[in-house]
């Protein structure tokens, strides 16, 4: 749990008198995110929805296929979770536990490759090729993992497509070499300060990252690049449902739309897939048709 939250905890849990005495609207809403939106939502989302009245952001930042994991196994309970990946959503539905039974998506966000600008290679990542710099010898790359994190498999993809497009047999697998290389694959929320404390050269991020914390970085072209699609849901059993639908309201709605602008991210629908009778009644103004 980062700082935000976890003081928050410490306060709820050593104060219950007063915690007991709050008005429902002011109750903690959980929130289990994508680590890429960490400053997003701890710097924009979070502060913003607690200036409302309306609930007390609580968060924790993770790969989203991780994240899913602990929620489908009971190790994890929450309000809400936003994932990077549509696809995680449909592994906590129906048979695996029926934790999810519908998502909106609502933002996107396309890979880069960002890097430290004190690194020997940077000046070739101005000037050359970025798949040639690569794969020049002794450049540490870091990546998250393709099982556990969406930005792994983009990662893995966009290799794949690159390795394609441009007929380099082998290209893939001579850069990232085993899709679990203890050599870069590195967790999704530690990622960002390997980078900044010059222990890889080079990582693979998202525009939101590299916008928010302006890391230098190396757009992909449009054949190749593949993006982040986040989706939002309230889980089936969770503790807040009603501050839950607040926080989403707020996310979806107008005020929220332009705080994820702001961070980077490219603001899509929402588009809602699965059962929408299960959608709280508050949330349908903001998914209705033009919105």
């Amino acid at each position: 749990m980062h700082r935000r939250s976890f003081l928050l905890g410490a306060i709820l849990g050593g104060l219950p008198a007063v915690a007991a005495g709050r008005s429902e609207a002011a109750e903690p809403v959980s929130v289990l995110y994508a680590g890429s939106l960490l400053t997003l939502m701890e710097k924009g989302i979070g502060p913003a929805f607690d200036a409302r009245g309306e609930g007390v952001f609580m968060g924790y930042a993770g790969g989203s296929g991780a994240l899913a994991n602990q929620i489908r196994d009971g190790l994890r309970r929450a309000d809400i979770f936003i994932s990077a990946s549509p696809k995680l959503n449909d592994t906590l539905g129906g048979g695996h536990g029926d934790r999810v039974r519908w998502y909106v998506e609502f933002a996107r966000s396309p890979l880069m490759i960002g890097y430290d600008p004190h690194s020997r290679f940077a000046a070739d990542l101005k000037t050359r090729p970025w798949y040639e710099v690569l794969r020049e010898p002794g450049i540490r790359i870091g990546r998250t993992d393709p099982v556990l994190d969406p930005k792994g498999a983009l990662t893995v993809q966009v290799m794949q497509r690159a390795e394609a497009a441009y007929r380099l047999p082998g290209l893939a697998s001579r850069v990232l070499g085993a899709p679990d290389n203890p050599q870069q694959v590195r967790p999704e929320e530690s990622l960002v300060g390997r980078l900044q404390s010059g222990q890889v050269d080079v990582g693979f991020f998202y525009a939101t990252e590299v916008a928010d914390l302006h890391i230098p970085a190396v757009a992909l072209p449009a054949d190749i690049v593949a993006a982040a699609r986040y989706t939002i849901t309230i889980l089936r059993d969770a503790p807040n449902p009603t501050g839950a639908g607040r926080f989403v309201a707020f996310l979806l709605g107008p005020e929220g739309r332009a705080i994820l602008r702001r961070h980077g991210l490219d603001t899509v629908g929402p588009t809602l897939t699965g059962d929408a009778a299960a959608v709280p009644d508050l949330l349908r103004p903001v998914l209705a048709p033009g919105k």
